[in-house]
C-alpha cells in the first residue's frame, strides 16, 4: 500500500496587498475587456505612424536608386569616352602604318635580297620603335606581309608557320581594310619578349589594302596593354564593394576585378538595349547591373553591386525616420502605460495564484475585486480549487483503500506450491524411512507456516526471511537428494547488521521456488543456488541466482513485460484461469513491491539460455516497520 502524507497549508493571499485605484480606475476596470484594449490601441496609435515611416523610407529609396542608376550611367558614359577615345587612337595609329612607303613596299615583297632585306628591316623596326616610344600602353606592334614576311620589335612568331594562316590576319582580311577589335588574343603563334598574357593585352588589327587591284597585302597587329583599359574603371567604385567591369559582344571577359562577383556576363542577360539596369540573381546573390554599350568598340561597360547595399543618403534618411519612429513610439507608450497596466496586473497576479496551485498548493485564493471579465475569472478560479480539493481528498480516500484490498488479496491468493510436494515427500520417507528424518521434515514445515503467518503483520525481520529460506530449502535439499546445493550470503550493510532490517514477509521463497523448479529441475545433474544480501546507500539488494537452464529470449522479453504491469499480469492470468502460471509467484512479490514501496523498487530479472537466471529485488532499507494499515480517520 502506497503511504500517503498530507500537505501543509499555506495562508491564503490577503487582500491587504491590492489596493483600489482612483475613481476614474474602478470605472475602468467595470468596462469589458474588449473595449479596454480597443482604448488601448487607439491611445498608442503605432500602426499609421509605423506604416507612415515604411511608406517614407520606401519613397525616399526608390527616389535615390533612381538616381544612383543615373548617376553610375553618366561614370559609365565617361569610361566609355575613354576607351573609345584610346582606340581611336590606335585606329589612326593602323592608318599611318599602313599607308607609309615603307611598309606597303614591305608588305609587296621589296628588297629581298639578304643585305637590302636586313637594312630595310632594320628601318622598319626604328619606325616602329617612334610609336611603342611615344604610347607606353602599346604592349606590341607588328606588320605583316601577304607572304609572310613580319617586322616588329616586341612580337615573334613561335614556330616558322605562315602567320598569314592564323585566324587574326582572316578576320583582318575579312574586314576589307576597316579598323577591327579583336579582344584578348587566344591560341595564336605570337609571343613578346616581355611574355605578357593573353589576358594582359587586347588586340587590334586592321589589313592594308592596294588601292589599284583591292587586294589585300598585309596588315597591321597592335597588342594594347590591359592597364590601360583598366585605369579608366578600376578606380570607380560603386556603393562599398561595387565595380565596373569591361565585356565584348559575346559576354567575353575585357577587364574585371580580381574578385568579381560573377565571372561571366551573358550577352543574354542584355538584350533590353544598348544601356539600362537589370537585377540577376547569382550564387544566391541579388546583382544589380547598369550597363551602357559604346558604339565605336561595342564593347559593354557594366557596373556591378549588391543590391542590399544601400548608399548612405538612404542610409542616412532611414536613421531620422527610424528616430521619429522611436519617439513616436515612446509618446504612445507613456500615453497608454496606466491602461496597460490595469490589465496586465490583475492578469499577473491571478497567473502567480495559478503557479502557486500548479506546485500543489489547493489553499490558495484570489482576491478578486474587479467587475470585468478578470474578476468573474478569479472568483470562478476560487471556486474551481474548493470543489478540487474536495475531489482529490475523496479520491485518495478510496485509492488508500483500494490499493489496501489489493495489497490483502495478491498476499492472501500466493498459493504454496511446496506445501503439496512437502506432503508427498513426508508420506514417501515415511514409508521408506525412518521417523527421525520424518521428524526433522515435520519441524521444517511447521518453521515454515510460523513465519509464513507472522501473526498478520505484512513485514517481518530479514532474520526471519532468511529462517524461512532455510526451512524451505532443507525440504527441497530432502526431495531431490544431493541434487540442490543453496548458499545463502548477507553482508551487514549497517552498524547494527541485517537482523535489525524489515523486509516484506514472503519476499524470497517464490523466487527461490521458480529457480527450483523451472531452473535446477529442467537441467541435468546437481545444481546450485546463490542468494546473495547486501545494501547500497538507502537500497536493500537481495539477489536469487541459479545456473539451471535459463530463459529464452522470448520469454525473458514476455516475463519483463509482465513485471512492468504486473498487477494487469495478474488480473489476465486470473480470468484465464492461469493463476499456477510459472510467472504468478514472481508476479505477486512485484505487485507487492510496488504496491508497498512506489515504482522505483522492485524485480530486475536476467537469463540466457543454458547460463542459468539472475533475479535482484531492489528493496528499500527499513529500520523500523512501516505502517501498511489505513487509520480510521481515513475512512471515508
Amino acid at each position: 500500500m502506497i503511504i500517503m502524507r498530507n500537505k501543509s497549508g499555506r495562508p491564503s493571499r490577503t487582500t491587504s496587498s491590492r489596493t483600489l485605484r482612483g475613481a476614474a480606475a474602478w470605472r475602468l476596470h467595470d468596462l469589458r475587456l474588449r473595449y479596454q484594449l480597443m482604448i488601448l490601441f487607439l491611445l498608442v496609435g503605432l500602426l499609421p505612424s509605423i506604416g507612415l515611416g515604411y511608406l517614407v523610407n520606401w519613397t525616399v529609396s526608390r527616389v535615390l536608386e533612381h538616381q544612383a542608376v543615373d548617376h553610375t550611367l553618366q561614370l559609365i558614359t565617361k569610361v566609355n569616352q575613354t576607351l573609345d577615345s584610346d582606340m581611336e587612337n590606335l585606329q589612326n595609329m593602323t592608318y599611318l602604318i599602313g599607308f607609309d612607303d615603307r611598309v606597303r613596299a614591305f608588305m609587296n615583297g621589296g628588297a629581298k635580297g639578304e643585305a637590302s632585306g636586313e637594312e630595310e628591316t632594320y628601318r622598319l623596326k626604328q619606325y616602329l620603335q617612334r610609336y611603342t616610344t611615344l604610347y607606353p600602353e602599346i604592349a606590341g606592334l607588328l606588320i605583316v606581309g601577304a607572304d609572310g614576311r613580319y617586322v616588329s620589335n616586341e612580337l615573334y612568331a613561335r614556330t616558322p608557320d605562315n602567320l598569314t594562316r592564323e585566324a587574326w590576319y582572316r578576320q583582318a582580311e575579312a574586314a576589307e581594310g576597316l579598323f577591327t577589335i579583336l579582344g584578348q588574343p587566344s591560341g595564336r603563334n605570337l609571343t613578346s619578349h616581355v611574355n605578357y598574357r593573353d589576358d594582359e593585352v587586347v588586340t587590334v588589327v586592321r589589313a592594308v589594302v592596294d588601292p589599284d587591284t583591292e587586294r589585300t597585302i598585309g596588315a597591321v597587329l597592335i597588342d594594347l596593354k590591359l592597364w590601360t583599359i583598366s585605369k579608366a574603371a578600376r578606380d570607380v567604385k560603386l556603393g562599398r564593394t561595387g565595380y565596373l567591369t569591361v565585356v565584348d559582344r559575346e559576354g567575353g571577359q575585357i577587364y574585371a576585378p580580381d574578385e568579381p562577383y560573377v565571372d561571366r556576363l551573358p550577352s543574354e542577360w542584355f538584350a533590353s538595349g544598348d544601356r539600362g539596369a537589370i537585377t540577376r540573381t547569382v550564387d544566391g546573390r541579388e546583382l544589380q547591373l547598369i550597363y551602357a554599350d559604346s558604339s565605336f568598340t561595342g564593347w559593354r561597360t557594366v557596373g556591378v553591386f549588391l543590391t542590399r547595399e544601400s548608399l548612405f543618403e538612404v542610409g542616412q534618411i532611414h536613421f531620422y525616420v527610424i528616430c521619429f519612429l522611436f519617439l513616436v513610439c515612446m509618446s504612445g507608450l507613456t500615453a497608454s502605460l496606466r491602461l496597460s497596466r490595469s490589465i496586465s496586473e490583475p492578469i499577473r497576479l491571478l497567473m502567480d495564484d495559478m503557479r502557486r496551485t500548479e506546485s500543489g498548493d489547493l489553499t490558495v485564493r484570489h482576491a478578486a475585486v474587479r467587475g470585468d471579465e478578470i474578476g468573474m475569472l478569479g472568483r470562478s478560479f476560487n471556486r474551481m480549487l474548493v470543489e478540487l480539493r474536495r475531489l482529490i481528498e475523496l479520491n485518495n480516500r478510496k485509492e488508500r483503500q483500494k490499493r489496501e484490498a489489493e495489497l490483502r488479496s495478491l498476499q492472501d491468493n500466493i498459493k504454496p506450491h511446496f506445501l503439496y510436494n512437502t506432503l508427498d515427500t513426508i508420506h514417501w520417507m515415511a514409508r521408506k524411512k525412518g521417523a527421525d528424518e520424518v521428524s526433522e521434515m515435520v519441524e521444517s514445515l511447521s518453521k515454515l507456516f510460523r513465519i509464513g503467518l507472522s501473526k498478520g503483520g505484512d513485514v517481518i525481520l530479514l532474520t526471519d526471511e532468511l529462517e524461512h529460506i532455510r526451512s524451505y530449502v532443507l525440504i527441497q535439499q530432502t526431495r531431490y537428494q544431493g541434487r540442490l546445493t543453496v548458499e545463502v550470503q548477507a553482508e551487514a550493510g549497517t552498524a547494527d547488521g541485517p537482523g535489525e532490517i524489515f523486509v516484506l514477509k514472503l519476499l524470497l521463497q517464490p523466487l527461490v521456488e521458480n529457480a527450483i523448479y523451472h531452473g535446477i529441475k529442467a537441467r541435468r545433474g546437481p545444481g546450485r543456488i546463490d542468494i546473495r544480501i547486501q545494501v547500497e546507500e538507502e537500497t536493500l539488494l537481495l539477489e536469487v541466482g541459479d545456473d539451471g537452464a535459463g530463459m529464452e529470449p522470448e520469454r525473458l522479453e514476455e516475463l519483463r513485460r509482465k513485471l512492468a504491469n504486473p498487477l494487469e499480469a495478474i488480473e489476465r492470468q486470473a480470468s484465464e484461469r492461469e493463476k499456477s502460471g510459472r510467472s504468478y509467484g514472481m508476479l505477486n512479490v512485484q505487485s507487492r513491491l510496488k504496491l508497498a514501496f512506489g515504482d522505483d523498487y522492485g524485480i530486475e530479472i536476467e537469463s540466457a539460455p543454458g547460463e542459468g537466471t539472475r533475479v535482484r529485488v531492489r528493496h528499500p532499507l527499513l529500520h523500523e516497520p512501516p505502517a501498511f494499515r489505513i487509520k480510521e480517520e481515513d475512512q471515508p
